[in-house]
Parts: C-alpha cells; structure tokens; sequence
C-alpha cells in the first residue's frame, strides 16, 4: 500500500513539475479570447447608423432615442463613442481589421453565416460543412482549447463563460473536460460571489430562454479571471445579436456600448494583476456579420443576406504590432493558430490543416 502511496505522490509531482517546465517554456503566456455575437463591422468601425438610431421602428421610446442621439449619433467620431475602448485602446496599441471603408477585410470561410458555424470555425480553425444548425448538437471536432486542456502546462487552467447555452455543445464540454458556464446556468457556485450572481440572475427577467443577459456572463466571467486566474479563458458576449433579432437598434447599441466597457475592465484587471500584465493577449471577434442593406436586413444574417460573411478581428498584447494592417483578406479561421502563437505554441501541433495565424506579430 505504501508503494502504491509512494508511486501516487510522484506521479502527481512529475505531473506538476512537467507543468511547471512547459510554463516557464513559454514564458507563462495567457490568453483571453473575447466574442461580440453578430456585431457587425459597421456598428464596430463608423458607430451608430443615424437613420436607425431615429427610426421609432428600431428604437421606440421616444426619450431612448433621445438619448441614443445625445450619446452616440452627435459626438463626431461616432464609433469612438460607441466603442471607446476598441478604438481608443485596440486600434492604437494593437491590430484591428475589418474596416471594409478602409482597405481592410475580416471574412468567414465557412458558407453558412450564422453562429454556431462560426464560433466552429473560430475555436477549430477551420469550417466543417456538417454544421448547418444551431441544434448541431456536441460538436465533433476539437476546438483549440480542448486541445489546450490537453496539455501539461494547461490542464485545468482553461475556462469558458459564454451568455448562450449552446457553448457547452460547441465546446463538447462532457467530452473536453472544459468548464462551461453557459445561458441560465445553475451550477453550484463555487465561492460566495457565484453565489450572489446566481442569486441576481435567478430575479432578472429571462427576456430570451437560451441566452442569459451579458452583465452576468460578465460577472461570472471577471470572478473566474480574479479566482481560478486561468492561463485562458474564452468569454463570449451575446446580446447584440439577439437584440438585432429583434429589431430593436436601440438596445443593440447600448449592448455594444456594454460589451466594449467589459472588454476594458477585463483588460484593466489583467493590467492590474502581475501574473498577467505584459503577459496576456486579448482577441476579440465576432461570429459572422449582418445584412447591411438600408431596411431592416440588418436585423438578419445567413448565407443568403449579403454581408452576413463580413466580420472583424481585434488583437493587442505582447508583442502585437501596433496598427499593423495585413494584406488581403483576414478570416476567422486563422484566429486560433493566432491564439496558439501567442502562447508560444506550435499551432501545426493542434491542427496542421488550421488556418495560419493573423500577420499581426512584430518582426524581429
């Protein structure tokens, strides 16, 4: 019994020793890959549509659309007012592409256009034809961060938090061992904060039965990055689609406007803890696109409403090159070998047949 004792204690300090080897290999880098479900690059890079904005249609209360001009139709740089921190902070100190008006380009390669789809071909690499519902069901292939929890110096220390209930089948939890936390979710908090946010979200009003409000993914989200501090952590955003689906521009916008003040707290707590600080790279995205046609298709998307493929990618830490602006067209499928190269991986490792990673990265 001793020996079986003794060769158990080992393994686990071989284990954690391996860990800890491959960790200071790649110098401890981190990752936080943020989603905007269906944000379009329209709302990302020229702000608030004026003419939707003012339309009761779109925005119905007459004082909301008050204040949606005051806030977000009249300041001169009108995505700066929408997104002040993709703008002001991503655009500057990192890489931001997407900006069809300006030479840039962010594309899906799958032919589908719609989420499930596309969160595949962001976290795989690649599109896989067989998805052509959001009920696929658990997902087949491996995305990067299954594949990530594989590995010594991650097992354990990667964490998903998302406002739609779907990414506990896209991320084929039962099977990746991932932690998801995902749409009404009720698992048992961990900690007595989890435990106020569930009591919080079990009072909101449940507005859409799949997809939880985003001010709880995002609690949840900022408790896992302050309590597990996991080497990656995915946290994916939700209610600028459903709004859009809607058709309430109004509250699209102030979903944008939300979305863009968590990315910056998640940004400013990283900068605020040393294990992450100078450490840590932040890609945001989104899905797909939408229809950009003056009436009311942009409240749509799919493979037959134009525009729908058009996306938008942002990434910013160490070692990006600041306003770098890539030559043809970006696609989503190259987000996760960009993820993996940031952490110092091989990401031929995962899935040779991936997409190569963003040329986004300082030259030496």
């Amino acid at each position: 019994m001793r020996g079986w004792r003794f060769r158990g204690l080992a393994g686990v300090l071989l284990a954690g020793l391996l860990a800890t080897a491959a960790q200071a290999a790649d110098g401890g880098r981190k990752l936080v890959l943020v989603t905007l479900d269906g944000l379009s690059w329209t709302e990302g890079f020229r702000g608030a549509d004026p003419a939707r904005a003012a339309d009761p249609a779109f925005a119905p209360d007459r004082e909301g659309r008050e204040r949606i001009r005051a806030a977000f139709v009249e300041p001169s740089d009108r995505a700066a007012a929408l997104m002040p921190f993709l703008h002001g902070v991503m655009a500057k100190q990192g890489v931001l592409l997407g900006d069809r008006e300006q030479g840039s380009c962010a594309a899906v390669a799958n032919d589908k256009w719609f989420s499930y789809p596309g969160y595949n071909e962001i976290l795989t690499g690649k599109p896989d034809p067989a998805i052509t519902s959001n009920e696929h069901g658990p997902n087949r292939n491996v995305t990067f961060l299954e594949w990530l929890n594989r590995r010594p110096a991650f097992a354990g220390r990667v964490q998903a938090v998302g406002s739609w209930n779907v990414f506990s089948n896209i991320l084929n939890a039962p099977r990746s061992g991932l932690p998801v936390n995902d749409g009404w979710d009720d698992a048992p908090a961990r900690w007595p904060a989890e435990a106020q946010i569930a009591a919080m979200q079990a009072g909101a009003p449940p507005i859409w039965p799949t997809v939880r409000l985003d001010t709880f993914t995002h609690a949840y989200a900022l408790e896992t990055l302050k309590r597990q501090k996991p080497r990656v952590l995915y946290v994916a955003y939700g209610e600028t689609d459903d709004f859009a689906h809607e058709g309430r521009y109004d509250q699209t916008l102030w979903a944008a406007r939300h979305a863009d003040a968590y990315i910056a707290e998640l940004w400013s707590t990283l900068q605020a803890e040393p294990a992450y600080a100078g450490r840590t790279t932040l890609i945001v995205t989104t899905d797909h696109g939408r229809g950009g046609a003056a009436n009311a298709a942009w409240k749509h998307h799919g493979r037959h409403i134009a525009g729908s493929d058009a996306v938008w990618i942002g990434v910013l830490g160490p070692g990006i090159a600041a306003g770098r602006k890539p030559g043809g067209c970006a696609s989503s499928s190259q987000i996760a070998a960009t993820a993996l190269e940031a952490l110092r991986l091989d990401w031929r490792a995962f899935d040779p047949g991936a997409g190569a990673p963003l040329d986004v990265r300082a030259r030496p």
